[in-house]
């Protein structure tokens, strides 16, 4: 199994969002729009949020080729963050995606947001994703923010309890 770690993860996209993850920013997210889960997965994140009793489009489709919801929520395969994040400055939409916290540190993302409505939500612990059926507790070693966009929270940063 692959670790967390800096290169072999890059490899191993297959770390899926646990129902938790969406729980703890649940009173955060509008009940009002329709969310694009729009990473697929193994399908359960789209299902935890209808679980949430929003209202989700998730299935199989390209990303790059479709423009679904009014609000993107999901949890995007890092390894391609810079093209995901800047297709999703090209919809102009809102969204909520987690990210690992190193990320603002990239050219990508101050490229494309410095000057943007771009927030961030702080966990109040690591998330423990989901490999091959399994969490991963404890195991996750490094952080993710929950990275936001045209969310008008009333905070930049929202630091969860």
């Amino acid at each position: 199994m692959a670790g967390f770690h800096t290169k072999t993860f890059l490899k191993h996209d297959d770390y899926m969002t646990p129902k938790s993850a969406w729980e703890n920013i649940q009173h955060l997210i509008p009940k009002d729009k329709i969310i694009w889960e729009a990473f697929y997965g193994d399908g359960k994140s789209g299902k935890y949020l209808e679980e949430l009793d929003f209202d989700v489009i998730h299935k199989e489709v390209d990303f790059f080729t479709n423009n679904l919801g009014d609000i993107i929520i999901s949890n995007p395969p890092f390894s391609q963050s810079k093209e995901i994040l800047k297709r999703l400055k090209e919809l102009d939409k809102p969204f909520i995606l987690i990210l690992p916290s190193s990320k603002i540190n990239t050219q990508y993302v101050r490229e494309n947001y410095k000057n943007s409505d771009l927030q961030i939500i702080v966990p109040r612990k690591r998330i423990q994703f989901i490999k091959n059926g399994n969490e991963l507790q404890n195991k996750c070693n490094f952080d993710c923010f929950y990275y936001c966009y045209k969310m008008n929270f009333k905070k930049d940063i929202t630091w969860l309890e």
